[in-house]
């Protein structure tokens, strides 16, 4: 899922390209993404683009009249531009979703999934718009007082409090667990068990790989569209490294999976070398699951004949 990084890149393409400009029409070839009905979608149709703001994971589309479009692309959605505009009937093939035409160019919003997640709203007005915003703190830019103030509001596991999007807006699986790395935590620590030093180094951790990576994506991009936005990335620390060495240690990266998601994380960094349960695996393995990153490669080494 494009999380916040990506989301801002998303937002530096789309200034360049559409702010200030007329949007003709919208076309939809999915019946499933449109989620709204009043205002209708043709209402759109004829009015310019006059800003474009981030609301959690969600790009919106500020327009005249009062109209906003909001988009939300979930897991797989995505967006792709052309220019001149693209006049064949469904540009983006199979996995389009939606067109919005302009005079120079043409914007596809596109979904490689089956699930069909992604979601476009038109609503009038800022109050029907905040609706649609999650409520997270903005995590570039909380003080540490609030940081703390929310991240302790409820006892959960960290990695949970940090992907809530009512606590923190646009940080998804893949950033959370970079920010934990960079802080030196495990994914699995209660929130209300954190030290002082420990909420003070999530804090900084948090705004720091955030903003990294959106300078790290918008110089790799420059001013083209951008065309792979992914949450794996062979620069990230721990994030999809599973057995892969950790860069600041060099032990193997763990990783624990739960229901459509993991967490990825170094146990001799993170958790003081104790590699965490897989509730799956190790409820099948039971006593032989390994405790220690030791008991972990033994456990991989083939056993001699």
């Amino acid at each position: 899922m494009p999380e916040l990084p990506d989301v801002e890149l998303y937002l530096s393409a789309l200034r360049l390209r559409i702010v200030g400009r007329r949007l003709e029409r919208v076309r939809l070839f999915s019946p499933f993404v449109l989620r709204s009905f009043d205002p209708p979608l043709s209402s759109v149709s004829g009015e310019t683009v006059a800003g474009l703001r981030r609301l959690g994971k969600r790009i919106v589309f500020e327009l005249g009249g009062d109209l906003f479009v909001v988009i939300h692309l979930m897991v797989a959605g995505r967006f792709q531009w052309w220019e001149p505009p693209k006049t064949e009937a469904k540009p983006g093939g199979r996995i389009a979703l939606a067109a919005f035409d302009f005079e120079h160019g043409t914007l596809g919003f596109t979904e490689a999934s089956k699930k069909k997640r992604a979601s476009l709203y038109v609503v009038r007005g800022e109050e029907a718009l905040r609706e649609h915003d999650p409520g997270g703190l903005d995590p570039l830019s909380v003080e540490l007082e609030d940081f703390r103030a929310a991240l302790t509001r409820e006892n959960h596991t960290v990695k949970r409090t940090l992907t809530d999007p009512h606590v923190f807006s646009g940080i998804g699986n893949a950033y959370s667990d970079e920010i934990l790395h960079r802080a030196k935590l495990s994914p699995l620590k209660w929130t209300t068990r954190l030290a002082d030093d420990e909420i003070k180094r999530l804090h900084a951790a948090t705004g720091a790989v955030l903003r990294e990576w959106v300078e790290r994506l918008r110089a790799e991009t420059g001013d083209a569209f951008p065309t792979k936005v992914t949450a794996f990335r062979p620069e990230m620390a721990v994030h999809g490294k599973y057995r892969e060495p950790c860069p600041v240690c060099g032990a193997p990266v763990q990783r624990i999976v739960y229901a459509e998601n993991e967490a990825n994380y170094c146990a001799r960094c993170q958790t003081e070398g104790k590699v965490l349960a897989d509730r799956s695996l190790s409820q099948l393995l039971k006593d032989d699951w390994p405790r220690t990153l030791e008991d972990w490669e033994a456990m991989r080494k083939p056993r001699a004949e």
